[in-house]
């Protein structure tokens, strides 16, 4: 499938003020085609990059450090692939090295990536957690995602300030109730 072309997504765009009942040739509405394209193109950027790539870059020298890291309230903007709505929140992600570990911007960046795509957050949250899981190789990782959902709260439902919490849980952070319940509340500020 070939990718459409700038001209092709502002032209999309003209349509959709067209369907909406407004002029795109009106005054304020003549450059939005351009400004529409140029911001989804940031905001779709997950699919230029590969997420797992950020993760390559590890740190054998950790001092004996054999604890859980945490990395907390990471933002999320991502869109609902069933509406195209935003999907804004918080992601908390953690792992129980083995050997290795790797800048906390990584994480960061992990999630971006992943975010940055139409999808259903349960989905983002396991790709965050497998991704982590199968570079690093840690003892166990944890995610937990709280995020709000725009095809919830400006339509539909209208249910503003409701927030859909998904998590995953490998390794020793699942099976592990002590390390699970430790994860937990470092992740809820217990």
């Amino acid at each position: 499938m070939a990718k459409p072309t700038q001209a092709d997504a502002e032209a999309a765009v003209r349509v959709l003020i067209e369907w909406a009942g407004d002029d795109p040739r009106r005054e304020g509405l003549i450059d939005t085609p351009e400004r529409v394209a140029r911001s989804y193109r940031e905001l779709f950027a997950g699919y230029e990059v590969d997420p797992r790539d950020y993760l390559k870059r590890t740190f054998d020298e950790v001092g004996g450090y054999d604890e859980l890291v945490v990395l907390k309230d990471i933002r999320v903007v991502s869109f609902c692939e069933h509406h195209m709505l935003p999907v804004t929140g918080r992601a908390h992600v953690g792992y129980l090295p083995s050997n290795r570990v790797v800048g906390i911007s990584k994480l960061a960046r992990v999630v971006h990536g992943f975010a940055r795509r139409l999808q259903i957050q349960e989905k983002l949250t396991a790709e965050i957690a497998e991704a982590i899981q199968d570079i690093l190789e840690p003892q166990g990782v944890g995610v937990v995602i709280e995020a709000e959902h725009s095809c919830m709260t400006l339509r539909g439902v209208n249910t503003t300030g409701s927030l859909l919490t998904t998590s995953r849980l490998l390794g020793v952070i699942r099976d592990d109730p002590r390390t699970r319940e430790e994860f937990l509340g470092m992740v809820h500020g217990k």
